[in-house]
Parts: structure tokens; sequence; C-alpha cells
């Protein structure tokens, strides 16, 4: 994570401006419903605040973390919830949570360390939580534009929930990026559920 922490270090204001204003709308839709009125919430890898400050703004209790101490301190600031610079690999919460809001973050990962986190993201939701996750499809992994990624098909985003048993697939689907210019981009959505 070292190289893509400090392109986003480096980065952080372009990266902001380049997501805080996008329509995430319907995936918001999916993910709410799906939990207790006023839940509490992890955005993980909370980036530019804008999650955080919409679930903030429907009274939903919300801790962010992000390993970009950047991100964080904008966050704090922005959308006005605790937010702390903790590595994904370094996440100790336990049973503590109602919702995960993972977008667009996990990516970074290689494919090894996925299963690690999504074990530990597990251990920090309660029963019957949901996490929201998000990647680039398709089947590349390695550097792109100075960060690591790892995209994933479907076949490759269950093969690593198999191996946690507390957490079922409730949804996988794919859309084309948000951003301008960039529409013909492909994400993989998930929802989870623990069991």
């Amino acid at each position: 994570m070292n190289q893509t922490n400090n392109y986003y270090q480096e980065n952080a204001d372009t990266f902001i401006q380049a997501t805080l204003e996008i329509d995430m709308d319907s995936m918001y839709e999916k993910f709410i419903p799906l939990l207790p009125e006023g839940g509490k919430i992890l955005d993980a890898g909370c980036g530019s605040g804008r999650d955080s400050l919409y679930f903030k703004n429907k009274c939903f209790n919300i801790t962010a973390i992000d390993s970009c101490q950047e991100f964080v301190k904008f966050t704090s600031e922005y959308a006005g919830v605790e937010a702390f610079c903790i590595p994904f690999n370094e996440i100790t919460f336990n049973n503590e949570f109602d919702g995960i809001w993972a977008c667009s973050s996990l990516l970074h990962l290689s494919h090894n360390e996925l299963t690690d986190v999504f074990k530990k993201l597990s251990k920090a939701l309660k029963t019957n939580g949901v996490i929201y996750a998000s990647f680039k499809y398709g089947n590349f992994s390695g550097e792109r534009n100075g960060r690591i990624f790892t995209d994933l098909t479907e076949k490759d985003f269950s093969e690593i929930i198999n191996e946690i048993p507390d957490l079922k697939l409730k949804e996988i689907w794919i859309t084309n990026d948000q951003r301008k210019d960039r529409e013909e981009e492909r994400w993989l959505n998930t929802l989870l559920h623990k069991s």
C-alpha cells in the first residue's frame, strides 16, 4: 500500500475535487434500507468524505477510516465525523457496526490481502450487518497510474467471500463509472450480509 498511499498523499486535493460531487444515489438506495434507523456505519476508505457526509445527513452514526492522512483530515472537517488514519490490515473493530461502506477502496489491496481484510470487516460487523464494496471490473492486478489495483469479476469476488463463512453474497451487479469522460469504465458492486 505504500506506493498507493504516497500517490494519494501527493494528489489528495486533485482526488478530492474529482470525487466529491459524484452521484452515488443508486448505491445508497441499495445500502441504506438494509440498515437500522440511526445505525452505525464504518466508512472504510473514506477518501473525500462525500459518503460520510451523506450518511451523517441521513442521521447515521459514522466512523471514517483511511490510510491517507490528508483524506482523514479533510473528511473530519468536511463531514464533521470521527475519522482515523487506520490501514485496512490494522482494523481491530469488533461487533461494532450495522453497515460497512467500502466504496472504491478495497481495490488497492492484493488478492491475498482481500481475504484477510474481509475477515476483519466481518468481525467488525454486528450480526445481520451489511457490507457494500466496489471494485474496478476485470482481471487486472498490478500498478496502474501510480497505484496498485486488483480488479475483480463476479467469479473472483465469490471465491474470496467463500473463504469467510459468516459473510454471504446478497447482491452483485455491474455499473458504469459515474465520472464524466470515464463512463466506459465498469465497476463491480457487491452487497454482503453477515449471518
